[in-house]
């Protein structure tokens, strides 16, 4: 081998290692951001590229929920749908989780002020609320695809956490962060919901809803 030939193949490897995978917003959890939901996305972690994540994917979360609804019980948990890891420093995360929830599991229960720790209230599927460390969505589905649906409406829930780095700090508690957040789940859940076919999309709407609600108790 010659020198040359040589040379070129040691800078082309310690290029790939400089250099690792990056992909872009529209990239992330799976294909199902829309483009106002990616654009969110680059908004809350400040950045335009991220690493190349692993994740359970679309079809991998949905076939969860069924064997989760038709089973006996719930599982420990499941891997989130997607991780979504800024490329920039500080490396902030994103994760994106489904689960089946027991009916009565939603924030807005009357026991706690949630409004006291800057928690919002949204108007959107069964419940949403937001805060600046992370976005709930509760929606009910009936679906042939999940197990006694027809007669009780599956309860699933999708939650977004926004992990912090070790340097970092989360974003401000502004309606601009919150709306990002439920951007980005809103349209997540939306292709989960479709996946399994759920009657009306499980109510929630083609576009994400901001409309603040009161909590109950709250003055």
């Amino acid at each position: 081998m010659s020198t040359v030939l040589a040379l070129g193949l040691l800078l082309t490897a310690c290029g790939s290692e400089e250099e690792p995978p990056r992909v872009t917003a529209a990239q992330q959890c799976d294909g199902t951001l829309s483009p106002s939901a990616a654009a969110a996305l680059e908004s809350v972690l400040g950045t335009k590229t991220f690493s190349a994540a692993g994740s359970g994917g679309l079809e991998r979360t949905v076939n969860a929920l069924i064997e989760d609804q038709a089973g006996e019980g719930r599982p420990p948990g499941r891997p989130p749908l997607c991780e979504v890891t800024a490329a920039a420093t500080p490396q902030h995360e994103i994760r994106i989780s489904f689960t089946l929830h027991d009916r009565g599991a939603l924030y807005d229960d009357g026991t706690a002020k949630w409004w006291d720790h800057g928690r919002y209230l949204y108007g959107m599927g069964r419940e949403a609320s937001a805060d600046n460390e992370s976005a709930a969505l509760f929606v009910q589905c009936t679906s042939p695809r999940l197990k006694g649906s027809d007669k009780q409406p599956a309860p699933l829930g999708s939650e977004l956490r926004f992990d912090k780095s070790l340097k970092g700090s989360y974003p401000a508690n502004t309606p601009a962060t919150r709306e990002a957040y439920l951007t980005v789940l809103h349209s997540v859940t939306l292709a989960v919901v479709k996946e399994l076919g759920c009657e009306n999309n499980a109510g929630l709407p083609e576009k994400p809803v901001f409309e603040v609600k009161k909590w109950r108790g709250e003055q």
